[in-house]
């Protein structure tokens, strides 16, 4: 389903004429944020389903590319507390993150996805990967402009890193192709409303060949 589709009949029009939409661009040092592709989110039984398992493994030949072109790889995943006394008002709303511990293979990292040495792990314990994680710090530390966004869900995780990502002054691309969601109408919405607002949409092979181009020229 295309994101245009999606939105029939809503008004969309509106965006247009309020000039919405307007295109970030891409800086000069970008960087991949993959969104807490772990088993738990990549089971349709747990928290998966929709076209999350096709979104990983669009994002399985990305990641290859970032490391091949030496681009810095961010990855997130959500921990709790093994007694549940970190879980926060999130948990009540979605009572079932609090089985994502530590020691729970769910919380593990999908294997095709695994984070190399070297690679960025932030945990975290609520939607954004920004919040209270010291994310935004490290990756000004490093003169990061660019966050390419790939993993789940669009309307959770994805949204919420991707408006932080914004706010703390990062320029975010949407990797089309590599977001997913446990239901396709909230995958779509949240891509559309991303798009107007908030971050550039780009399918992950078009995004890569430029960030690509402009790292060789950096370099």
């Amino acid at each position: 389903m295309r994101i245009a589709q999606a939105m029939d009949g809503t008004g969309t029009d509106i965006y247009a004429r309020q000039n919405f939409g307007g295109v970030i661009g891409m800086g000069q040092s970008p960087a991949l944020l993959i969104v807490d592709f772990t088993k738990g989110f990549a089971d349709p039984d747990v928290f998966g389903g929709g076209n999350i398992a096709a979104a990983v493994a669009a994002t399985v030949p990305v990641l290859a590319r970032a490391r091949r072109a030496r681009m810095p790889v961010i990855h997130t995943k959500i921990i709790y507390a093994e007694d549940g006394s970190d879980a926060g008002i999130h948990c009540l709303k979605s009572r079932r993150l609090k089985l994502l511990t530590r020691s729970n293979p769910l919380s593990d990292f999908v294997p095709e996805l695994m984070p190399l040495a070297g690679e960025l792990v932030i945990e975290k314990r609520l939607p954004s990967a920004f919040f209270e994680s010291g994310l935004a710090g490290i990756l000004h530390a490093r003169r990061i402009d660019t966050l390419l966004i790939a993993g789940c869900t669009t309307s959770g995780c994805v949204r919420a890193s991707t408006l932080d990502a914004m706010c703390h002054g990062f320029r975010p691309i949407v990797l089309t192709d590599c977001v997913g969601d446990r239901a396709l109408g909230p995958h779509e919405a949240n891509l559309f409303d991303l798009g107007q607002k908030y971050a550039d949409l780009m399918s992950s092979h078009d995004a890569m060949a430029q960030a690509e181009q402009i790292m060789q020229v950096v370099a």
